[in-house]
């Protein structure tokens, strides 16, 4: 391959944010396109000289022209495709939900094809799938889906989007299916109160998360750099694949929390009736692609977490207000 540039979408996001971090000090040209323009996740893991060798491109996704001359104008060969609107926004407002999530990624696939590349990796979610009562032992990639949500609904739709160019325009695919992000800029949606639980023991607060049970949390910096290494992956198809992470109950992430900043204990807890998601899901068919994937242990996650936010307040360059209202 020649150079690798890199066009990221949704970089002003949490897991876009760490792709464009790991690209950057990797010293790989970046161009980021969002309609957004609030740095502050961007800002919050990033110098100020790290953020200046990006590349911004402000647009709209669900603008087909727009996305086909920032592609040109960027000159990237490789599509890192991130940008969508969470569950609450799709419930909030379902027809700007369908167009950001599933117009904007259609745009993605034409933009490409058009363009002349052969792949792009793009963010699918574990809400394609249903409620864990659904379901028996571990799911793996091609487990039934039904979706509950609006959200899962656009995602399972980007799915077929990305079958169908592939099997009528050659333009191959990897999507992954992430569950729990946690981590430095992880500041919205239901499943974001690990991270805002650590965000309140940074800043010496109470905090309790509102759901109980166990979860597959991913560390944010993992979920980037397996985008990354995805993107670079020799794939002809379009395959999707799930994110497996740390499997673990909410007790050990309030136990991991505890042992990074143990001034905080007893003040962080969680209650209420475990999330309805499937709780464990199969990674070897992302092992296959990809061979060994990176992984941050549990506590070490939390604690470069709890790091990177405590040295961000001390730089001023983290409201606390975000994560914790």
């Amino acid at each position: 391959m020649s150079e690798e540039r890199f066009f990221v979408t949704g970089a002003l996001g949490c897991i876009g944010a760490w792709v464009v971090r790991n690209l950057v000090r990797e010293g790989k040209p970046t161009t980021i396109f969002d309609l957004g323009a609030d740095t502050a996740r961007l800002r919050l893991i990033m110098s100020a000289e790290e953020l200046a060798q990006v590349k911004v491109i402000q647009g709209d996704i669900t603008d087909l022209n727009a996305v086909e001359r920032a592609i040109a104008e960027s000159g990237a060969n490789l599509i890192i495709h991130l940008a969508a609107l969470q569950v609450p926004f799709c419930r909030a407002d379902p027809t700007l939900g369908a167009q950001v999530n599933v117009v904007g990624t259609v745009n993605m696939f034409e933009a490409a094809k058009r363009a002349g590349l052969s792949r792009l990796i793009y963010a699918s979610s574990v809400a394609v799938y249903g409620r864990s009562e659904e379901y028996e032992g571990v799911l793996e990639d091609t487990a039934v889906q039904s979706p509950r949500t609006l959200y899962g609904v656009y995602k399972q739709a980007n799915e077929g989007t990305a079958r169908v160019y592939w099997l009528d325009h050659g333009v191959s695919s990897v999507g992954l299916r992430p569950y729990t992000v946690y981590g430095p800029g992880r500041d919205q949606g239901l499943t974001s109160a690990p991270t805002r639980a650590m965000v309140a023991a940074a800043v010496g607060r109470p905090y309790q998360i509102g759901f109980s049970g166990r979860q597959g949390l991913q560390y944010t910096d993992d979920a980037a750099r397996i985008f990354i290494q995805a993107a670079r992956a020799p794939y002809e198809g379009a395959g999707v694949f799930n994110l497996r992470g740390s499997l673990v109950d909410m007790a050990e992430v309030v136990a991991a929390i505890e042992k990074a900043l143990p001034t905080v204990g007893g003040m962080i807890s969680f209650s209420g009736a475990p999330l309805p998601f499937p709780t464990e899901l199969a990674d070897s068919g992302l092992r296959t692609l990809l061979g060994e994937v990176p992984y941050t242990p549990l506590e070490q996650g939390v604690a470069e977490s709890i790091s990177i936010f405590r040295q961000a307040l001390a730089d001023g360059r983290l409201d606390p207000a975000r994560y914790l209202g």
